[in-house]
């Protein structure tokens, strides 16, 4: 049996960060609830008061392979290196000169919406064909691979 997976985000901003990690992962905010046309509408139908509208965030992605994002305003900062990071394939398909370059567009791309470049590792073949390490805008970290 397989299930379907959730990543879950604990942050101190969800509006902020889903709206970073939908620029880099090419995914969108999932939609309102059925019968309401924005989910300032639906939160106001739910009795949400405005203090409480930026608890959480999800993300989809468009073409429905990917696993639900979820974003959780939690009251404690990131305290440690991440157990757990995601890898996103920036340059699948390619090696040598031409994946880092691909890399380096990307790494350049993502800090101009707030992430933060944290090291380049070279490729070393034949296990490693190199990557850039990264950070969003709220510290965690994760690859461009």
């Amino acid at each position: 049996m397989t299930r379907d997976v959730q990543i879950t985000f604990d942050c101190a901003d969800p509006a902020k960060l889903s709206a970073f990690w939908a620029e880099a992962l090419g995914y969108r905010l999932q939609d309102p609830p059925p019968g309401f046309e924005s989910w300032d509408q639906a939160l106001d139908a739910m009795g949400v008061p405005p203090e409480r509208r930026n608890d959480a965030s999800a993300l989809l992605d468009p073409g429905g392979a990917g696993p639900r994002l979820f974003f959780q305003r939690v009251p404690e900062g990131k305290q440690a290196k991440n157990r757990v990071h995601l890898d996103v394939r920036a340059a699948p398909g390619l090696q040598g000169d031409a994946r880092m370059a691909a890399l380096e567009a990307e790494a350049e791309r993502l800090a101009g919406h707030g992430a933060t470049r944290l090291a380049r590792h070279e490729p070393a073949p034949p296990l490693d064909a190199g990557h850039i390490v990264m950070a969003d805008p709220e510290g965690n970290e994760f690859c461009l691979d």
